[in-house]
């Protein structure tokens, strides 16, 4: 098995683990994508339903409460507010064209 068999469909990114910052993957095909996972083979494993319907259940019933939390982290965790910084430099950003016009010679 190639490296390439494993990462394709996915793009390397910086998450969070606690309060450390770790390597992770955003899936970009499969049936998690737009999903950041920790290992590349998990965007095509297949999911586990009975996991999926409790997480449902428990959104239904804490989700505002979860969604409190969350936001409280972002805002307060270091490695959280240091998260945006790491992975603007992940994006492929197109270079700007330069005119021809403003030239001097």
């Amino acid at each position: 098995m190639l490296i390439e068999e494993i990462t394709e469909g996915v793009v390397g990114i910086f998450g969070k683990k606690g309060n450390k910052t770790v390597r992770k993957y955003r899936c970009t095909s499969g049936s998690r994508k737009g999903r950041i996972v920790s290992k590349p083979s998990t965007c095509t494993a297949p999911l586990n339903v009975k996991a999926s319907r409790t997480l449902k259940a428990t959104k239904r019933r804490k989700g505002s409460t979860m969604t409190t939390k969350a936001s409280r982290t972002k805002r307060t965790n270091p490695a959280s507010q240091r998260l945006p910084k790491l992975n603007v430099g992940m994006r492929r950003i197109k270079p700007k064209r330069r005119s021809s016009k403003g030239k001097r010679i």
